[in-house]
C-alpha cells in the first residue's frame, strides 16, 4: 500500500513538472500569471543603480509592441508583388532593342488630351523631354515612350490622383504591355501603410521612381530618382552654397535636423528617436508634432516642449551653419531634405533603411553622403566626429558637383534618367563611374565622343598625358567676290610659318566655287579646302579632317603674326579645356532693362573670346577619310557624321537644333554660343593673350561693323542672342575675368635677345 502511494505521488509530481516546463506558454494566458506579468512590465526595467545607469528611453517606448498599423513583412511583400508582376524584368527580357537600331535613341511623348489633368511637376518633366535632343514627334522613330497621363502622385487621397489609368493605357495602341515605356512616379501608396502600390499594372515598363525600396527595385532596369518639390526649377537652378573661401570645413554645428515628427504610423519610430542625440551645443535635433489635422489628439508628453524648441531655430540658418544634416525617412523613404542638404553642402546623413539612392547606378554616394542605419542612431554622432577634416571638405565639394550636375533642375533629373537608359543600350560604349562622378559630369561627357579618359581635355592630369604639340588652323572664308583677298593670303602665310602648325583647313562659305589649287599660296603644311553650306554654325561642325587636339579658329580678316600664334598655342597647352584667344568682349546685367547686356568696349573685364582668332580643344582624332588633306583641293561636305570632336561635337550634338538655328539667324551669335557652352562645361572664364596694338584696332573695327543703323542692328542681335541663350540654359554660364597672359619679360626694359617673343612688341 505504501509503495502504491509512493508511485502515485511520484507520477503526480512528474506530471506537474512536465506541464510546467513544456506548457508554460499556455499557462501565461491565465489571469493568475498575466497579472504578475503586467505588474512586472509596469516596473521594468529595474536597474541595480539608477543613478549610474540612466535610461535614455521612455518606458512606454520600451514596453510597446510596435504600431499595429504598420504592415508586416509578408503584407509588404504581397503589395509589391501585386505592383511588380514582372519583377524579373531586365533590359534583355523586357526591352525591344530593335526599335533603337534605325533612328538611334529617340523619345516620344504621347499627345495630351484637353480635359486630362496635369500637375505642374509632370508638365515640367514632359517639357524637359520635348526640349531634349532625343525628342521625336514621330512614334515610328521612337525607341522610348512616355505617357501623357500624370503618374507622379499615386496616393488615392491626393487631389492629383488620376483614376482608371489601367483602362486608359490599355487603349493605347503603342502600349504593348508597357514594353519600351518609361513611367515617372514621386508618390506611391497612401495612409497608413504607404506601400508601393501605383494603382495600375506597369507591365514591362521601366519605372523611374522616388523613394524606391531596394527589395522591389529591378537592377539594371528601373531607375531611382530624387523626390523634388513642385517649385523645383525647370532648367538652370540655383547654385550650391559652397564657395572657394568656405574653409575650414568645420562649421558652428556638427549635426542638425529640423522637421516633422510622426506620432504614429510608418516612419514614426526613426523620427521619434532623434531627440536622443540632441545636446543643444553642436548637435541640434528639433522636431514638431504640430502638423496635420488631428495632431492634438495623438500628441504625447514631449510635444509641447518640442514645439517650443522647434521655433527657436531657423531652418535655413541651420543648413548654412552645419557640417552634417540628418536625412531621415518620412512616410516614404525619400524626402525633400535630401536635395536641400546637397545644395547647402551639408553632408547628408541618411537614415532610411532599404532606400535605393537616386541614380545609384551611376553616382557613387560613398563620396558625398554618410549612409547610416536607423537602428544604430545613437552611433551617428561618434561616427561623424571621426571623419577627418580633409575628408569632410571632399564630401562637401562632391555634394556641390552632384547638385549642379544632376539635381539642380528638372531638366537635369530627366536628362540624367534618359542618359542612364541610353548607356544600357550600348554597354560597351557606356560612361564609366569616373566620368559620372567627376567634372564636368556624365551629361557633358557623352560616350559618342569617347569613353577613354585621355581623350578629354579635363582629365590630362589624371591620365598622365598632355595635349598634342601641333594645332590645326581652321579659316572661315566668306569673301563675296569668290577670290582670294590679300588678308587671307597674309593670314595663311603667318599661320603656316608657326612651328606648331600641322595643317590648314579653309571653310569656303561663298556662293561661288573656290579658286583652283594653283591660285592658293604654297605652304609647308597641308592645305585643305572644305565646301561649307553657308551657315554660321558650319565652323563648329566636327570635321574628320581635323587631326589635332588644338583648333585655331580664324576669320579671313584676322591679322595675326607668327609670334602671336606661337605664344597663344603655348598658353593653350596649359589650359586645354578653355578658349584662349585675342579679341575679347564682355557681358553685364542691365538693371534698368532687366536683361543681359553686351559690350565690345576695351576694358579690363572680359567673359567672351571671339572665335575670329582663338584656340580651343577638338575631340578626338579620327581616321582621315579618302580625299581629305594633302595639297589644296576642293572637297564636298561629308555625307555622314564624321568622328566627333569635343567642343565641335557638343556644339553640334549636345545642343538642340533650335539653338543652332538661332545661331544661323543672328550675326556673331556663334561666338557667344561657343563661349557660353565652354563656360557651362568648365565653370571657368576664357583666357586672353597678348596681341599687337594694330591688331586691336583692326579687331575693334570688325566688332563694331558698319556704323549707323546696320551697326545698331548687329549690336541688338548680340544682346538678343545673349538673352535667349541665358533663357535656354536657365542661368548665365559666362564667367568674367580680368586676366591677360603675356610672355615673360614682355615690355620689360631688357635686351631683346633675352625675350622669346620680341616681335610681339613691334607695332
Amino acid at each position: 500500500m505504501q509503495t502504491r502511494k509512493k508511485y502515485i505521488f511520484l507520477t503526480f509530481l512528474a506530471s506537474w513538472l512536465l506541464l510546467f516546463f513544456f506548457g508554460g506558454d499556455q499557462l501565461r494566458h491565465f489571469a493568475f500569471f498575466s497579472g504578475r506579468k503586467t505588474e512586472a512590465r509596469r516596473n521594468w526595467p529595474r536597474w541595480t543603480d539608477r543613478s549610474l545607469l540612466k535610461s535614455f528611453a521612455d518606458s512606454e517606448e520600451l514596453q510597446s509592441d510596435g504600431d499595429p498599423s504598420l504592415p508586416s513583412p509578408r503584407e509588404r511583400r504581397a503589395a509589391r508583388l501585386s505592383v511588380y508582376k514582372n519583377s524579373r524584368c531586365r533590359m534583355e527580357t523586357c526591352f525591344d532593342f530593335s526599335r533603337c537600331e534605325k533612328h538611334g535613341f529617340k523619345v516620344f511623348t504621347y499627345p495630351r488630351e484637353r480635359d486630362q489633368p496635369l500637375s505642374e511637376s509632370y508638365g515640367k518633366i514632359l517639357a524637359s523631354i520635348e526640349r531634349s535632343r532625343y525628342y521625336t514627334p514621330n512614334p515610328e522613330e521612337a525607341c522610348l515612350f512616355i505617357l501623357s497621363i500624370d503618374t507622379l502622385d499615386r496616393d488615392h487621397l491626393s487631389g492629383q490622383y488620376v483614376r482608371n489609368v489601367d483602362e486608359k493605357i490599355r487603349g493605347f495602341p503603342l502600349w504593348n504591355g508597357g514594353r519600351n515605356h518609361l513611367i515617372f512616379n514621386l508618390y506611391s501608396g497612401t495612409w497608413p501603410n504607404y506601400t508601393e502600390d501605383l494603382g495600375f499594372d506597369i507591365g514591362q515598363a521601366i519605372l523611374a521612381k522616388a523613394s524606391f525600396y531596394t527589395e522591389s527595385f529591378r537592377p539594371g532596369f528601373d531607375i531611382s530618382i530624387p523626390l523634388f518639390p513642385k517649385d523645383h526649377p525647370q532648367r538652370g537652378g540655383e547654385k550650391g552654397w559652397l564657395y572657394q573661401d568656405s574653409v575650414p570645413p568645420k562649421k558652428k554645428y556638427l549635426l542638425v535636423f529640423k522637421g516633422k515628427r510622426y506620432l504614429t504610423g510608418i516612419g514614426s519610430s526613426t523620427r521619434n528617436a532623434l531627440h536622443h542625440i540632441h545636446n543643444g551645443k553642436d548637435i541640434i535635433s528639433l522636431t514638431t508634432c504640430k502638423h496635420g489635422k488631428d495632431w492634438e489628439k495623438h500628441k504625447d508628453t514631449r510635444c509641447d516642449k518640442d514645439n517650443v524648441d522647434y521655433e527657436k531655430f531657423n531652418y535655413q540658418e541651420l543648413l548654412h551653419n552645419s557640417t552634417f544634416c540628418i536625412v531621415p525617412r518620412g512616410r516614404r523613404l525619400g524626402s525633400f531634405r535630401f536635395l536641400e542638404a546637397l545644395q547647402a553642402a551639408c553632408i547628408p546623413v541618411l537614415l532610411s533603411d532599404g532606400w535605393e539612392l537616386p541614380f545609384a547606378e551611376a553616382i557613387d554616394w560613398g563620396k558625398a553622403a554618410v549612409v547610416g542605419n536607423e537602428r544604430l542612431l545613437l552611433q551617428i554622432p561618434s561616427a561623424v566626429r571621426c571623419i577627418h577634416p580633409e575628408r569632410v571638405l571632399a564630401f562637401q565639394q562632391q555634394t556641390q558637383f552632384l547638385w549642379d550636375a544632376y539635381f539642380s533642375s528638372v531638366d537635369k533629373i530627366v536628362h540624367t534618367t534618359l542618359e542612364i537608359i541610353k548607356d544600357r543600350l550600348l554597354p560597351h560604349r557606356s560612361r564609366s563611374r569616373f566620368l559620372w562622378n567627376t567634372l564636368p559630369g556624365g551629361l557633358l561627357a557623352l560616350p559618342e565622343f569617347s569613353t577613354h579618359l585621355g581623350d578629354f581635355p579635363f582629365y590630362y592630369l589624371q591620365h598622365g598625358s598632355s595635349p598634342s604639340e601641333k594645332f590645326t588652323a581652321f579659316i572661315r572664308a566668306v569673301s563675296p567676290a569668290g577670290s582670294l583677298s590679300q588678308p587671307i593670303l597674309r593670314l595663311i602665310q603667318a599661320v603656316s610659318g608657326s612651328q606648331y602648325c600641322a595643317q590648314i583647313l579653309v571653310l569656303w562659305s561663298c556662293e561661288k566655287p573656290p579658286p583652283p589649287s594653283g591660285k592658293w599660296p604654297q605652304t609647308t603644311v597641308p592645305l585643305t579646302i572644305i565646301q561649307g553650306r553657308g551657315k554660321l554654325s558650319d565652323r563648329f561642325f566636327p570635321y574628320a579632317a581635323i587631326q589635332t587636339d588644338a583648333v585655331l579658329s580664324l576669320d579671313e580678316h584676322a591679322s595675326l603674326s607668327t609670334s602671336e600664334v606661337d605664344f597663344a598655342f603655348t598658353v593653350w597647352r596649359s589650359f586645354p579645356e578653355r578658349i584662349v584667344g585675342f579679341p575679347t568682349q564682355s557681358h553685364f546685367w542691365d538693371a534698368e532693362q532687366k536683361r543681359w547686356g553686351y559690350t565690345s568696349k576695351w576694358t579690363n573685364e572680359l567673359s567672351i573670346v571671339l572665335t575670329a582668332a582663338a584656340f580651343y580643344h577638338r575631340y578626338p582624332a579620327g581616321e582621315k577619310p579618302a580625299g581629305w588633306g594633302g595639297s589644296a583641293v576642293s572637297c564636298p561636305p561629308p555625307t555622314s557624321l564624321p568622328p566627333p570632336r569635343y567642343y565641335h561635337s557638343l556644339f553640334t550634338e549636345y545642343l538642340p537644333a533650335g539653338l543652332r538655328e538661332l545661331v544661323d539667324g543672328l550675326a556673331a551669335c556663334e561666338d557667344i554660343l561657343m563661349n557660353v557652352l565652354v563656360a557651362a562645361v568648365t565653370k571657368l572664364p576664357p583666357i586672353k593673350v597678348t596681341q599687337r596694338k594694330q591688331h586691336k584696332e583692326s579687331v575693334s573695327q570688325q566688332v563694331k561693323g558698319t556704323t549707323g543703323a546696320a551697326g545698331g542692328r548687329r549690336f541688338s542681335q548680340h544682346q538678343d542672342c545673349l538673352n535667349q541663350l541665358a533663357d535656354w540654359f536657365g542661368y548665365m554660364p559666362l564667367v568674367s575675368s580680368q586676366l591677360r597672359l603675356d610672355p615673360v619679360l614682355f615690355k620689360d626694359q631688357v635686351s631683346v635677345l633675352r625675350k622669346k617673343y620680341p616681335r610681339l612688341e613691334k607695332p
